[in-house]
């Protein structure tokens, strides 16, 4: 659930994005509603993190891309970076509001809840704060068909921008590559475990600090 609800706000955030730079594909379609069934995509949001989950592998996953066409931009270029980044950034603000509830209402609730209820709602809270911050990362991994990508492709010069674009096609094969085939080939290759987490783990550690509780997460 902390992993539907990650992913369908990553995916709202870009067409809230684009909506307010001028282009309302998104919420022509129905697709600003918070609904999760809106955004399931069979694989992307049941199928791959069931899978995960069972191989005790890091969740992450992605729901049905919001449409957004980029030509209806005030400014196609500039605008798209930004609508490509906003999926990012309402994932790490979540994952900083899980944070500060984390600092503030768990140890309020606690005598309440009692322990057992507080250790809950601490570790679902952890939970979804990692998730966010998992997908915040992999999702700037500048490749298409990663947002990150996106960003990459509206910064180079439009000729190169055109022919790096042109990577999209390849999308699911350069994920099963970086999921799959080059962990497989080596350790050294697998980019989840030796570039994405480092840097996740870096974004917890200062969100966790923020909130004094390092030390706990440090023992959990």
């Amino acid at each position: 659930m902390p992993l539907i609800f990650a992913i369908v706000f990553h995916e709202v955030a870009h067409g809230y994005a684009a909506n307010m730079l001028g282009d309302s594909t998104a919420a022509d379609r129905g697709r600003l509603s918070l609904n999760p069934l809106v955004h399931v995509d069979p694989f992307g949001t049941i199928v791959l993190p069931l899978m995960l989950a069972m191989t005790h592998a890091p969740l992450f996953g992605w729901a049905k891309p919001v449409p957004v066409d980029t030509s209806r931009l005030r400014k196609p270029r500039i605008d798209g970076v930004l609508v490509a980044l906003a999926g990012p950034l309402m994932n790490l603000f979540m994952g900083a509001l899980a944070a500060v509830a984390l600092g503030g209402l768990v140890w309020q609730l606690g005598a309440a809840l009692g322990g057992s209820g507080a250790s809950f709602l601490f570790r679902n809270l952890l939970n979804f704060l990692e998730i966010n911050i998992f997908l915040a990362v992999f999702n700037l991994i500048p490749l298409p068909p990663f947002d990150g990508g996106h960003v990459v492709a509206g910064l180079l010069p439009r000729r190169l921008a055109l022919q790096y674009a042109q990577l999209e096609r390849y999308g699911l094969l350069v994920l099963l590559a970086l999921l799959v085939v080059l962990p497989a080939i080596s350790p050294r290759l697998n980019v989840l475990a030796r570039v994405v987490a480092p840097i996740a783990d870096s974004i917890e550690h200062f969100y966790l600090s923020g909130v004094n509780l390092i030390p706990v997460r440090g023992d959990d």
